[in-house]
């Protein structure tokens, strides 16, 4: 039975990875994740089984009927009482973060990520390197648990050699035993910036949501103790909360060079580049003040290029953005390992732009 249901699980599983790229374009997971696990609700699935007719009201091959008439009782739906007995619904299956991950980073082809600096944080795990008379059946230990058998019918004088019987008594049974290590996990950040003028309305906001979740998803994949700092800007740049970020719109101009002297500075202060993995994202529509885009490339080239590991420019299209800053950007700092470019028109480009953010194992 138990195999049965893990067999229609990894198939449940199998459907979510074939409609991934409909989950990232509409963004329908961000909303069901918990703390490690993401619920999804899969339609028209439901658990394979027996259904018996309680009434014994006849079908086929059972009491009288006629060539044509319909299997079952015939009810019209939407007829009758209310009863009591269970509907259909759709299966929700729940789906770890990490396989999340290695699903986006099988369909994208991603290769993993080498990370940088000597530094390591300290992480608390369990390994299993003991053996205890008690535990649970999952963690039994076969061979030990045979080797107990073995030599109590040895020191008993039961054991026959020319027909050996392994049966296992309770004192028989041993199990892995689990005890707390340390473990050196790499340093990293991810710091997103975004443009929250005017020109950004709501669906490009969505389209800056969706990316940073699957970014997060990705990078925390290889670095389980990831930081995330986010920065919002029009004219002027500031440090928020997450749900600050994808929610502020402000109705002034644009200075993309804030936002860089402001992350810069945060480098400097909480990240030194030797210790620490640092990503960079910044989003927005392409508009910028006339004249700062020389003062972003001077930040960009002279202080956040040579310590990141990755700098990512996404432009979001918007009927109102110029889309200047990435023609700019190309033609600057485009031929750096490091920098990646990505336009982003709609929601069905965001899986593309993900592999653009993603593919070089940075």
């Amino acid at each position: 039975m138990y195999n049965n249901q893990d067999r229609f699980h990894k198939i449940v599983k199998g459907k979510v990875r074939k409609n991934l790229k409909k989950y990232i374009s509409r963004g329908e997971l961000i909303g069901q994740v918990g703390k490690k696990k993401v619920s999804i609700p899969v339609p028209q699935i439901d658990t394979p089984r027996f259904r018996f007719d309680p009434g014994q009201t006849g079908g086929i091959g059972q009491g009288d009927g006629n060539i044509g008439d319909p299997v079952g009782p015939g009810k019209k739906p939407g007829t009758g009482e209310a009863g009591e007995a269970p509907g259909e619904h759709a299966i929700e299956v729940e789906v770890t973060i990490d396989e999340l991950a290695t699903m986006l980073g099988e369909e994208l082809g991603l290769p993993n990520i080498v990370p940088k600096g000597d530094k390591n944080i300290e992480q608390t795990g369990k390994k299993y390197n003991s053996i205890n008379r008690e535990g649970p059946s999952g963690l039994r230990h076969v061979k030990r648990t045979f080797r107990e058998n073995l030599k109590r019918q040895i020191v008993t004088g039961t054991y026959n050699p020319d027909n050996p019987v392994i049966y296992p008594n309770k004192g028989d049974f041993r199990y892995k035993a689990s005890s707390p290590v340390t473990e050196p996990t790499a340093n990293a950040v991810i710091i997103y910036m975004m443009d929250v003028s005017g020109s950004m309305g709501n669906e490009q906001k969505e389209v800056v949501r969706i990316e940073s979740f699957w970014i997060d998803t990705w990078l925390r994949k290889h670095y389980p103790g990831l930081e995330s700092r986010f920065i919002i800007h029009d004219s002027q740049a500031k440090e928020v909360e997450r749900e600050t970020f994808f929610t502020t719109r402000e109705s002034g101009g644009t200075k993309v060079s804030s936002a860089y002297k402001l992350c810069k500075d945060m480098i400097g202060r909480d990240y030194p580049p030797q210790d620490w993995n640092i990503y960079v994202f910044h989003f927005s529509d392409g508009d910028n003040w006339h004249g700062d885009t020389e003062d972003c490339l001077e930040l960009l080239k002279n202080h956040l290029l040579p310590c990141v590991n990755q700098f990512g420019y996404g432009q979001v299209e918007s009927q109102y953005g110029s889309g200047q800053l990435m023609k700019d950007f190309q033609d600057s700092i485009g031929n750096h390992d490091n920098v990646v470019l990505s336009e982003i028109d709609d929601r069905d480009a965001i899986m593309g732009s993900i592999k653009d953010f993603l593919s070089r194992g940075n």
